[in-house]
């Protein structure tokens, strides 16, 4: 028997499963598992993610014997249904749907009231005696197929789609506000309408044949796997370009029936605040995408969620199809052990499910879902870590608007209008009217919130590059509001009193006039808009950790954060550190975990006050004497900098890294600040240019710098290791510990390290026996370029640690430069030369396998060698978990992002395990 591609679901039974995501899809895999558990599911078939990969391989051709399977499945169903595809009498319309292995909602296509034409519309309207409810059909499948297959969409952002553009002329002329106002001759007009839009834009008509429309439309769901929008979501998601989508026919069952029908989307917990309460949005006579598109504000789905008297919730409406659905919310809840965010639509007052999949959460609610699943019994404390992602911590840390500043933009009326909240914190920028305006402006550094009517998945670009996301449709189920919840942007949506006009780019708002570029500051936990900018303060993790204004029990977010960060310490092996080169810094990294300092950058503590002064004078001294003069005035205020981060850190290990910048770097570029240097110094402006000029490299990245320095200019190690134990004498003279780690940077030969590591001995024998202590120190190196990884085991001689640089080796192993990659890095992912940003997270192909054979061999030579990470990549939670792998001790961050490498330390751990 061949590869069997198609699966079928009905009747109570199934032949796939939900542990068959990857050939079924996420929806085709919850679709069979919904229907085993007995929960009321329309019949259908699932074609397999095989096909897509095949269709892909073979320019857009099926493999044999595909054809048959589904018409085999196609008779299956109409046996089932006691309908017949095409029949003019008792129709079977069925819906055409995607559904990859990762969720990705809204990316790629879908095709409802698949089977209607010009005869079947009639026999539908026959049989339900309804003929605005057929048309009303018709004029949606019209829409959609024109859309999704024949390629119908705006032709430039400023327009709107053009058959929503014909719907909207239509429901102006009648003199109404929403689509199910329109009659059924109105929607007779409208099917009109829309067929001679697409001939005369396709140059024929719209296809009557049923079979031909269900081909178009499954041809044109693989296809969208590769839309620049599904393309653009997998890129900033880090999803698998070749994992491929499933298609799921499915038969249609309809909310747009009548008073008694709806659909709706809802979650089984609140996807903004994790609450364990029966969450969303449902609208009477409507079909599903209403709902998520946000074409008209739906209303919520119980009496809890009202924010006004005037709506009327499902509980309320139809009180037996809810508590069907909070019946089928508590099964899905606890059998997927995770919140499920489930599509229905109620039919004749009876409910049908349409998908169930793991819920797209803000990180408040991730924390919040996590840990009352483990106080519920639910989950244990390792799989709570496992449905945290860690960079959704960035959610926790998120500012709000100062209560102060809101309040006086309140009382001078400068708040605009409010929507739902839909996705938390606080967002100030530019107001821009499309995704592609959002991109470019944010590319040149402007802070922005981008206005639409209601967001499609083709803005994904522009809501990625965007501070906040701001619509005059949708509800909390929205395109809008369920992208911006996994983006973590602050989002508002349904703000009804926005007049958006696209062309003009402006929107009026009882009468104000906001234009494109104005000031808007917008609150995505309570809904609120206002003009110009108010000033932002630290969320209630950092009011609590840092400020102390909070305390720790009047803060429930805080509470869940600190469980869950506890239970990953219990589970990490990982060590964590901060990069951090001043108290302050180091002070607020511990709060937040840091375990050690794993990078003190010396350089950065010249530019401040009047160091920089004697920077410059060691730089132009002629001599020896002349340098380790002016060195000799730095001494004190490096000591002074050193003693303030160990008694910070009180015993933990702190890395030091002697100067590694290019001397130049420290000295003027502009003829005015050239002029000062030069009267300063009391040298010649001649002078400093000839410095200037000596100084100059044709690439300084492979230049004078690092170890180089201090081989040539031995004396600025012979300070920096002076100013670091003296330090470290004094402040153990005060009673606490300390263990320094002098770290050489840029060593690619075991001479280099050889050379430097004798000075800072040398200077440590005298300045302990000056003191008369003895200090803990050790001697280590920075592997930053290809070189010190391949010799490992020679440096490992003389080096007590390694910390891999991984900036400085990316570059050198791709022989690129971080600061020039800009020019051509959005080519190169565009084009998919590159997966991802190799500066942004570890290349573990290339640069990780140089940090895997510096590991090995420096601990052949040195078994105890203590191995880290200082390099951005410290807080990248997939290098964090790269260099768990392959057995670093350590890695360091910035303190911000320490909490994410813990959480990343400890989930690396479980999966091993």
């Amino acid at each position: 028997m061949g590869t069997r591609y198609v699966y079928f679901f009905g009747e109570g039974k199934a032949d796939g499963s939900a542990a068959m995501k990857h050939l079924l899809g996420g929806k085709g895999a919850n679709l069979a598992e919904m229907t085993n558990l007995g929960i009321p599911v329309p019949p259908g078939f699932t074609i397999s993610t095989e096909v897509c990969t095949y269709f892909y391989q073979s320019k857009g051709s099926y493999p044999p014997g595909l054809e048959q399977e589904v018409e085999e499945a196609l008779h299956r169903l109409e046996n089932l249904m006691g309908r017949r595809f095409g029949d003019p009498e008792k129709p079977l319309l069925v819906s055409v749907r995607s559904g990859a292995a990762v969720s990705m909602p809204g990316m790629m296509d879908t095709v409802l009231n698949l089977g209607l034409n010009d005869r079947t519309v009639e026999g539908l309207a026959r049989e339900t005696h309804d003929p605005r409810f057929a048309y009303d059909c018709y004029r949606r499948f019209l829409s959609m197929y024109g859309d999704v297959v024949l390629g119908l969409k705006a032709e430039s952002p400023d327009e709107i789609d053009p058959f929503e553009e014909i719907i909207d002329e239509l429901k102006k002329a009648r003199g109404v506000q929403f689509d199910n106002q329109l009659s059924a001759d109105d929607l007779k007009e409208l099917c009109l309408r829309y067929k001679e839009l697409i001939r005369r834009k396709i140059g024929k008509d719209f296809p009557q044949e049923p079979k031909a429309q269900l081909w178009g439309a499954i041809g044109a769901v693989f296809g969208s796997w590769d839309n620049p929008r599904a393309i653009a979501y997998r890129q900033i998601n880090g999803i698998p370009d070749d994992m491929g989508t499933a298609v799921n026919v499915q038969c249609m069952v309809f909310g747009n029936m009548g008073d008694d029908c709806a659909t709706g989307v809802a979650f089984t917990r609140n996807p903004a605040t994790g609450e364990n309460v029966l969450y969303g949005e449902y609208l009477v006579n409507a079909q599903g995408e209403d709902v998520v598109a946000g074409i008209r504000t739906p209303q919520p789905i119980n009496i809890r969620q009202k924010t006004d008297p005037s709506m009327v919730s499902l509980e309320e409406a139809m009180p037996e199809a809810y508590a069907e659905l909070e019946r089928i919310r508590k099964i899905l809840d606890r059998h997927y052990r995770d919140m499920q965010d489930i599509e229905f639509t109620i039919q004749r007052r009876k409910l049908w499910m349409l998908q169930t999949r793991t819920g797209k959460r803000t990180g408040f609610a991730a924390f919040k879902i996590a840990v009352d699943m483990v106080r519920e019994g639910i989950l244990t404390p390792k799989e709570a870590l496992l449905r945290v992602e860690p960079n959704q911590l960035n959610q926790l840390l998120r500012p709000i608007f100062d209560a102060q500043a809101k309040q006086k933009a309140i009382a001078s009326k400068a708040l605009l209008a409010k929507g739902l909240n839909a996705g938390p914190g606080a967002a100030t920028g530019r107001v821009v009217f499309n995704a592609v305006d959002a991109e470019e402006w944010a590319e040149r550094g402007e802070k922005v919130i981008l206005v639409r009517l209601e967001t499609s998945p083709d803005d994904i670009r522009g809501m990625h590059a965007a501070q906040g996301i701001l619509t005059s449709r949708g509800g909390m189920t929205s395109h809008a509001a369920l992208v911006a919840r996994q983006m973590g942007k602050v989002c508002v949506v349904g703000c009804g009193d926005l007049e958006i006009d696209y062309k003009q780019r402006q929107m009026t708002v009882n009468g104000r006039v906001v234009k494109e570029g104005d000031w808007i500051s917008v609150d995505g936990s309570t809904g609120e808009v206002f003009v110009g900018q108010i000033p932002t303060r630290p969320s209630e993790v950092l009011q609590v950790l840092l400020d102390k204004t909070l305390k720790p029990e009047e803060s429930a977010i805080y509470q869940d954060y600190m469980e869950l960060m506890q239970w990953a310490d219990a589970h990490r092996s990982l060590g964590v550190r901060t990069n951090a080169d001043q108290p302050d810094q180091a002070e607020t990294a511990l709060l937040f975990g840091a375990e050690g300092i794993g990078l003190c950058r010396t350089e950065h503590m010249f530019f401040e006050g009047e160091r920089i002064h004697a920077v410059r004078e060691m730089i132009l001294a002629p001599t020896k004497e002349g340098r380790e003069k002016a060195l000799a005035k730095l001494l004190p205020m490096q000591r002074e900098d050193f003693k303030g981060i160990f008694r910070v850190m009180k015993g933990l290990p702190v890395t030091i890294r002697t100067l590694d910048p290019p001397l130049h770097e420290f000295l003027p570029t502009q003829e005015a600040d050239i002029r000062t240097v030069a009267e300063q110094m009391g040298v010649s402006v001649e002078r400093v240019r000839a410095k200037m000029q000596a100084l100059h490299e044709a690439n300084p990245m492979l230049g004078h710098r690092g170890c180089r320095l201090g081989v040539v200019y031995p004396e600025i190690t012979a300070m920096q290791a002076r100013a670091i134990l003296e330090a470290a004498c004094e402040v153990k003279k005060e009673g606490l510990d300390v263990h320094p780690e002098i770290m050489i940077p840029l060593v690619g030969h075991v001479a280099e390290l050889a050379h430097q590591k004798r000075i800072v001995d040398e200077v440590a024998r005298e300045v302990m026996e000056q003191y008369g202590v003895q200090v803990d120190y050790v001697v280590g190196t920075m592997i930053e370029v290809p070189r010190g990884a391949l010799t490992a085991d020679e440096i490992a001689k003389e080096a007590m640690f390694f910390s891999f640089g991984t900036n400085d080796l990316t570059q050198t192993v791709y022989g690129i430069s971080r600061d020039d990659a800009a020019k051509f890095l959005h080519d190169y992912l565009d084009k998919r030369i590159w997966d991802f940003d190799p500066f942004e997270r570890i290349d573990q192909d290339g640069v990780g396998q140089l940090m895997k054979m510096g590991v090995e061999k420096g601990r052949a030579t040195r078994p105890d060698l203590k191995v880290g990470i200082c390099g951005e990549h410290g807080g990248e939670p997939s290098s964090v978990e790269f260099c768990h792998r392959i057995g670093l001790n350590y890695v360091s961050c910035s303190p911000y992002r320490v909490p994410i490498a813990r959480l990343a330390a400890a989930r690396a751990a479980i999966r091993e395990a």
